[in-house]
């Protein structure tokens, strides 16, 4: 019996990385694949799997990205992602909206339309779109990213009904507050102070392994079991806006 093949976008740091160690660790061979040349290349190094370097916001680099991994495909974890800036809508910074648009929902696009024909022919393919509870509910200064990771729900729930009698399952899984060593430093242009900010006080918020458990569970259920949606929050986050923040 062959190694199962699975990719992961966004592979280069935080989530992507741990899912995945985690995959790799589940028995899966893993296509490694971001634009940091030297981060997938070690960690494709650690896990015994491969490095593609690409942007899936470019076509030509997600057509690259489908050769490299060949006629036939496992498992697709569309992690690719990111949110900047975080200003009301009335001082929204144009140019920020389309790069969240651009990697949220047409890379998820993108990569998924070139790999959709190797997942079919596994027989038993899984994609599983990295979503965020950012996709249910909104929150002042996040619209430009709310409705990014909204359209990454509603492709999740439109590729669903669109694939219904085909050989794939199609998942999201929707992490709440995760504390990874970029994402909010991402959002805040490197501004420290700003994203340690987003989790002061919060004594756990969510780690990136946590988030590659659940991912993983879900690619591995038995072939015939969607998981259609996995909400992930920790304890201390009852919900988007309500935090519990302990006094330092």
């Amino acid at each position: 019996m062959s190694t199962p093949l699975a990719v992961v976008t966004g592979a280069s740091s935080g989530i992507g990385a741990a899912t995945a160690r985690r995959l790799a660790a589940e028995g899966f061979e893993v296509v490694c694949a971001a634009r940091r040349a030297d981060r997938i290349e070690a960690l494709a190094a650690e896990i015994g799997g491969r490095a593609v370097v690409c942007d899936v916001t470019s076509e030509e680099s997600v057509r690259a990205l489908a050769e490299a991994v060949g006629p036939r495909l496992d498992v697709l974890v569309n992690n690719a992602g990111g949110a900047f800036g975080l200003s009301p809508v009335a001082e929204a910074d144009s140019e920020q909206w389309r790069r969240m648009y651009d990697v949220n929902v047409i890379g998820l696009m993108q990569v998924t339309r070139a790999l959709l024909p190797a997942l079919v022919a596994s027989g038993a393919g899984v994609i599983v779109n990295v979503g965020s509870t950012a996709g249910r509910v909104a929150y002042e200064g996040g619209a430009g990213y709310t409705a990014a990771k909204h359209g990454t729900q509603v492709v999740t729930e439109t590729l669903r009904l669109e694939l219904f009698d085909q050989p794939v399952r199609v998942c999201e899984v929707a992490p709440g507050m995760v504390r990874t060593d970029e994402f909010a430093l991402v959002r805040f242009e490197g501004d420290q102070e700003r994203a340690d900010a987003v989790y002061a006080g919060v004594a756990e918020p969510l780690t990136a392994d946590d988030v590659a458990d659940a991912i993983a569970w879900v690619a591995t259920r038995p072939a015939h079991v969607n998981i259609d949606e996995l909400v992930i929050k920790p304890r201390a986050q009852a919900a988007h806006h309500k935090v519990h923040r302990v006094q330092g």
